[in-house]
């Protein structure tokens, strides 16, 4: 696959995680379901990113390990070590049986969301 459409992929499956778990936020109570997808997106933007610049990476999950593969071509990624902190634990492997965290309410959630939106906006703004 050539770069360019691999990272436009990239970005329209991010955009597809944010928007969904932002779509249905308001009216839900899977608080974890809705987590793992802004994980996702949280993931997903960070590997636009990384693709965009020819970064080296693995199959990873642990997004503190990925905005450490972004710092080290931008220190403006270390704002992020938090979100991606947070945003982390929401990783679910999608093989059954799924165990979603049951503790999870709609305020992690929301900071999940504004979380992602964060990560989202910087990586938007650094590939324009």
């Amino acid at each position: 696959m050539e770069p360019e459409k691999d990272l436009k992929e990239w970005l329209k499956k991010a955009d597809e995680d944010y928007g969904f778990a932002s779509s249905i936020l308001p009216d839900t109570n899977y608080y974890a379901q809705v987590c793992f997808h802004f994980q996702q997106a949280a993931e997903k933007y960070l590997k636009v990113y990384i693709i965009a610049k020819g970064l080296e990476f693995s199959k990873i999950h642990d997004l503190r390990q990925l905005v450490n593969l972004c710092q080290k071509d931008d220190a403006g990624f270390l704002k992020f070590k938090d979100e991606a902190d947070f945003l982390s634990p929401f990783y679910i492997d999608a093989r059954y049986p799924v165990h979603w965290p049951s503790e999870v309410g709609k305020e992690e959630a929301v900071k999940a969301q504004e979380a992602t939106l964060k990560i989202k906006q910087f990586v938007e703004s650094k590939l324009k």
